[in-house]
C-alpha cells in the first residue's frame, strides 16, 4: 500500500520536529493484528512510542494484555486502559517498593514483571508479604543474547521453584527475548528463532512436570514475530514494539516485513556552507545516535547523501543536489532507530490526509509519573 508523506502547512512546527503519519500507523496496527492472526495473542510493546492514545487505540483494537519496560510506561498503559501490564525488567534497589505502590494505586492492573536472580526476587517477596499484596514473576530466561536472563537450567529450575513457594510472588511463565535474532535471510532467522524456542518448551515441560503453573512464554521482537506467530502454541504471547512506528533499520534488516515507516523527523536547512554540503537543524539530541555515524536515519529525498558531521544541535550533508536547498528549507528524514527517537521529543505532531490533526504528548519518555 502506497501512503502520502505531505504536510500541506509545516508553519506551525518547529524543527526538527517529531511527526506521526496517521494511516500508516493505523496500517501497521492491523498488519499486526493481522501477522498475530488473533488479538489475543498479542502482547505489544510500548517502548517504540510511549504515547497514551496510541495505547488506546490499541486496546480500542481489543488488545488487552502489554508489555513495557519502566514504570512510567507501566503507568501510561493503565491510564489508557490497559488491565494485564507486563513490566519486563528485573526490579532491584528502590524498583522493589515502586512495585508495591504500583499494585497499591492500580489494584485493578494485573502487574507481571521478570527475575533471574534470588536475591532480588526474595526482596520483591518481602516487599509484596508486608504489604499484604502479590505480584505475578516471569523467569526471564536467555536466549543467546547475554543481556539479562538464566539460561534454562537447573539453577534456572530452582529459581522458578522459589517462585512458586515464595509468598507474595506468583509464577506467572517465561519471557524469551531474542534480540540477537536480526538475520536478514529469513530461513536462518527462523531456524534461529525455532532453536530458541525449543529450548524454552523443553525447559516449560520440565517446570509443568514438577506441578508447577507455566501460564505463558511471552517472546519474541520485531524480527521474530512472525515466526513465532506461526506456531500453534496456547501459552505464546507475542510481543513486537516497533512496528507501531517501524524505522529505516529494520526495514532495511527484514525486508520480508509489510510495515512502513509511520514516524519521520521535520528538519529544516539551516546553512549552505559549500556548493556541495547543506547543514540540517537535526543533531543526536534529535535523532537516536546509537547507530553508528553515517547510518543514523535515511532522508528519502537525497538518498544519496552522505552524512559527514552529526553533532548535538547540527547534521552536515555532503550531496551533489546541495545547491538545489536553501536556508529554510524542508526534509522528512526516517530515524534508523525509532525507540530512542521518539524518547527525545516531548510531542509528537500527528499528520492525517496531510493536515496537522492533533499533537501526543509523549507522556512515557518520563522516569517517573507518580510511582
Amino acid at each position: 500500500m502506497e501512503f502520502s508523506f505531505r504536510i500541506d502547512d509545516t508553519h506551525s512546527i518547529y524543527s526538527p520536529g517529531f511527526v506521526v503519519f496517521y494511516e500508516p500507523l493505523v496500517a501497521n496496527l492491523h498488519e499486526m493484528l493481522r501477522i498475530a492472526g488473533d488479538v489475543k495473542r498479542l502482547r505489544p510493546h510500548c517502548k517504540t512510542h510511549k504515547i497514551r492514545e496510541i495505547a488506546e487505540m490499541q486496546v480500542a483494537a481489543g488488545i488487552d494484555k502489554f508489555k513495557c519496560a519502566t514504570f512510567a510506561e507501566a503507568e501510561m498503559l493503565a491510564r489508557a486502559g490497559a488491565t494485564d501490564i507486563f513490566l519486563a525488567y528485573n526490579l532491584v534497589g528502590p524498583n522493589i517498593e515502586r512495585a508495591v505502590q504500583y499494585v497499591t494505586q492500580y489494584p485493578d492492573v494485573s502487574l507481571l514483571v521478570t527475575a533471574d536472580h534470588q536475591l532480588p526476587l526474595s526482596q520483591l517477596s518481602a516487599a509484596m508479604g508486608s504489604a499484604g499484596r502479590e505480584i505475578g514473576v516471569l523467569l526471564d530466561l536467555d536466549s543467546g543474547m547475554h543481556r539479562t536472563g538464566r539460561p534454562a537450567d537447573d539453577e534456572a529450575l530452582q529459581l522458578y521453584g522459589q517462585v512458586v513457594d515464595l509468598p507474595g510472588v506468583t509464577p506467572a511463565g517465561l519471557h524469551l527475548y531474542d534480540g540477537q535474532n536480526h538475520q536478514t535471510d529469513l530461513d536462518q532467522r527462523r531456524s534461529a528463532v525455532l532453536d530458541g524456542w525449543q529450548v524454552a518448551t523443553e525447559f516449560r515441560n520440565q517446570l509443568t512436570g514438577r506441578g508447577w503453573p507455566v501460564p505463558r512464554i511471552v517472546a519474541g521482537g520485531t524480527g521474530s514475530f512472525p515466526i513465532f506467530a506461526e506456531l500453534d502454541d496456547a501459552g505464546l504471547e507475542l510481543s513486537p514494539g516497533t512496528p507501531v512506528f517501524f524505522d529505516s533499520g529494520y526495514a532495511a534488516r527484514f525486508p520480508d516485513l509489510n510495515f512502513v515507516p509511520a514516524a519521520r523527523i521535520l528538519t529544516r536547512v539551516i546553512s549552505c556552507p559549500t556548493p556541495s554540503h547543506i547543514c540540517l537543524d537535526l543533531g543526536t539530541k534529535a535523532c537516536a545516535s546509537d547507530p553508528p555515524m553515517g547510518s543514523r536515519m535515511v532522508i528519502p529525498d537525497l538518498p544519496e547523501a552522505r552524512q559527514v558531521i552529526h553533532n548535538e544541535e547540527h547534521l552536515v550533508l555532503e550531496t551533489e543536489l546541495a545547491e538545489r536547498y536553501s536556508p529554510g528549507d524542508e526534509l522528512l528524514v526516517i530515524p534508523c532507530h525509532v525507540c530512542p527517537t521518539t524518547a527525545l521529543y516531548q510531542h509528537v505532531h500527528v499528520i492525517r490526509e496531510g493536515q496537522l490533526w492533533t499533537t501526543w504528548n509523549v507522556v512515557a519518555r518520563d522516569r517517573v509519573l507518580s510511582v
